[in-house]
């Protein structure tokens, strides 16, 4: 990716598409330094790698009414733990790099001086590493039956190494929708034998979940996004991303 202007970044938190109420997303991760310097270091500081964590702040133009705007999203999530997923200015379309994790909504400010566009800022703290990955189904498709996304190549998983899924149910239509989504892999393209890794729960409403495999190598280097849907004229808007860390 060149040097851009950041004009398209995109940003989901939970079942909140952020990206229209948000002019300003900031990611920040980090490693604790822990001193180990000794009289074998040789007049230099030695240090080694302690905790590592990550942060997202944003802020934007505050709006309040329903489950889908700013203010009512950001009040039920606060103190709960949940998937953000973060776009690298590149927008949210599959393959598109994806910054994620699990984090935990820490603080949210609201309002200001007479006369100036109602703001609101707020952080999220990690609880799960920060996985760089990419965007596995946009957010401005609707999908009203069962389906498979687009297979990504992200390569095979280590042992001790997992893979992570971000799911963020945007927006729910029709009598009883249910909604089923699940990471598959396989050893090729044409997923002609896929194998199931992970499940979210079903999903009839807007939120998010995030789920990873268990540490254990899997071979399998091509990944997808599949899932089932129920109900009468079921429809549902969501994003998700696949990345291994």
């Amino acid at each position: 990716m060149a040097k851009s202007v950041l004009l398209n970044v995109r940003a989901f938190a939970v079942g909140l598409d952020l990206t229209s109420v948000s002019n300003k997303i900031e990611l920040t991760t980090e490693v604790e330094e822990k001193p180990t310097t000794n009289y074998g270091s040789d007049g230099y500081t030695e240090v080694v790698g302690g905790l590592a964590s990550s942060e997202i702040a944003g802020e934007g133009q505050w709006e309040a009414g329903d489950e889908t705007l700013v203010d009512d999203a950001t009040w039920a999530q606060l103190g709960g733990v949940g998937p953000w997923s973060i776009s690298g200015n590149n927008s949210a379309a599959v393959g598109s790099l994806a910054y994620f994790t699990k984090a935990m909504r820490a603080d949210y400010t609201l309002l200001a001086d007479v006369g100036e566009v109602a703001p609101w800022t707020s952080t999220a703290k990690s609880s799960w590493p920060l996985v760089r990955g990419q965007f596995a189904h946009p957010p401005g498709t609707a999908r009203t039956a069962d389906g498979n996304g687009t297979g990504l190549e992200l390569g095979a998983v280590a042992a001790g190494k997992r893979l992570y899924a971000t799911l963020h149910v945007l927006s729910v239509a029709g009598t009883t929708p249910s909604l089923t989504a699940r990471v598959e892999s396989s050893a090729d393209d044409t997923f002609a034998a896929p194998t199931t890794r992970a499940t979210f729960n079903a999903a009839a409403a807007p939120g998010g979940q995030i789920v990873r495999t268990d540490g254990t190598a899997i071979t399998d280097t091509w990944w997808r996004l599949a899932w089932d849907i129920t109900g009468t004229t079921p429809s549902f808007l969501f994003a998700a991303a696949l990345g291994i860390g």
